[in-house]
């Protein structure tokens, strides 16, 4: 069986070691650019992604990218403190979360599917179109490449896992349009800074309309200083660009968070701090009907492309990809694995979506705000324990990552029959 994966990002090398894992060899990866660039700042890969990247055999050199955080915060705007919560081991589950470079996350993924697979890239190839996608015949995808010609590749199943301005989706549904602007802006970065707290936290400063986000990505040097990853969050009238790589000067943007100093942290100096910062804007897209047509599946941002509000986006990519190589090595025919996959991940990813637009576990925050935006003296007098355990707790059911059921889950590791 030959399956095409189009898109080497983050769901689609993770689909292929899924896929060798599960016994199938004969893969395809097409990328629409000329080289495989690790794009993007930081990334979160949640415990439920940890224990797909155990399985896979691939965690200790994931690990080796990044820090595992033991904590996460919530502050106001004034610093002072909403909520906090244990994480990966530290919070009971029996794997760590991991906070990574995305770029380096990705050429290391590439890497590990080259020494497992061989030279299955295809670098330089756009999709244009599907042909022929039908339940009992395979599937031919076309590309254009970058000297004008066109080359086809036929499989018997193609693997969407082209971003959140997936080719094969627009195909799919050419009325659908632009992804959907939130009316927020984000500017991300990295910087080197003295630790703040105790140097394995994740925080989150503020409310619906600014925010801060930080979390370290490397362990303290002998200098002193450490490498964090910040995303700072505004909303803004325009909408601006959606290119990941729009480089911004960092002074205008340090200037709206002036103020925002509680002597532990200083946010107008983390930005100005950094090497550069990146803009784009906080975007999704509409849940679909179905990921799966005959022979062509989405998996990843092309089929629920959502706000990063709970960090989950990586993670839900990883269990997509798990869980189709696991229905497909388990189903008795391609038409009903990837039945499978839709009905095992659409529904949740459908209402993980809706709860990131309601700004998932972060409603802790706006609710602080609306509650009492000149501050308080002690939270609980503006929201009660109760609530705040159970807006943690449902998010991480909601998202699939509750220790409990995640701990007692069966693997999704399976051989397909020789």
């Amino acid at each position: 069986m030959r399956i095409l994966i189009v898109g080497s990002g983050i769901a689609g090398p993770l689909t292929a070691l899924s896929l060798e894992r599960a016994g199938f060899t004969d893969i395809v990866i097409a990328e629409r650019n000329e080289e495989i660039r690790g794009l993007g700042v930081g990334i979160n890969l949640l415990p439920h992604a940890v224990r797909e990247f155990t399985e896979l055999g691939i965690a200790d050199r994931t690990a080796a990218l990044g820090v595992e955080p033991s904590t996460l915060s919530y502050y106001n705007r004034h610093g002072q403190r909403i909520w906090s919560e244990p994480r990966g081991r530290a919070a009971g589950y029996d794997w760590p979360q991991l906070s990574v470079h995305r770029g380096r996350l990705q050429v290391e993924l590439n890497e590990l599917v080259k020494e497992r697979l061989g030279g299955v890239h295809r670098l330089g190839r756009r999709l244009i179109d599907v042909q022929g996608s039908t339940a009992v015949q395979g599937s031919t995808a076309v590309f254009e490449l970058s000297d004008g010609s066109r080359e086809e590749i036929t499989a018997d199943i193609i693997v969407a896992a082209d971003g959140i301005h997936s080719a094969a989706r627009k195909l799919r549904f050419p009325g659908e349009g632009d992804p959907i602007w939130s009316g927020l802006t984000l500017w991300r970065g990295t910087a080197f800074v003295e630790p703040y707290l105790d140097g394995a936290t994740m925080i989150m400063v503020g409310d619906a309309d600014q925010k801060f986000v930080a979390y370290p990505l490397g362990p303290v040097r002998e200098n002193g200083t450490q490498l964090i990853n910040f995303i700072a969050e505004r909303r803004c009238e325009g909408l601006p660009g959606a290119d990941w790589n729009r480089q911004v000067e960092r002074e205008p943007i340090a200037e709206f968070f002036e103020g925002w100093s509680y002597g532990w942290l200083d946010i107008p100096g983390i930005i100005r701090s950094s090497e550069e910062l990146l803009e784009y804007p906080m975007v999704d897209r509409d849940a679909l009907p179905g990921w799966t047509f005959d022979r062509l599946a989405l998996i990843g941002d092309a089929a629920h492309a959502m706000y990063p509000n709970g960090s989950n986006g990586g993670s839900q990519a990883t269990l997509d990809a798990r869980t189709f190589a696991y229905r497909l090595a388990t189903a008795d025919s391609i038409a009903s694995a990837l039945k499978a996959y839709e009905q095992d991940r659409l529904p949740s990813c459908t209402a993980l979506l809706a709860l990131t637009r309601q700004t998932g576990p972060e409603r802790v925050m706006q609710l602080a705000y609306e509650r009492a935006p000149e501050g308080f003296s002690d939270v609980h007098e503006v929201i009660s324990q109760e609530e705040l355990e159970t807006i943690a707790a449902d998010y991480k059911r909601a998202a699939g990552f509750h220790p409990d059921s995640l701990n007692a889950r069966s693997s999704l590791n399976a051989r397909v029959a020789k």
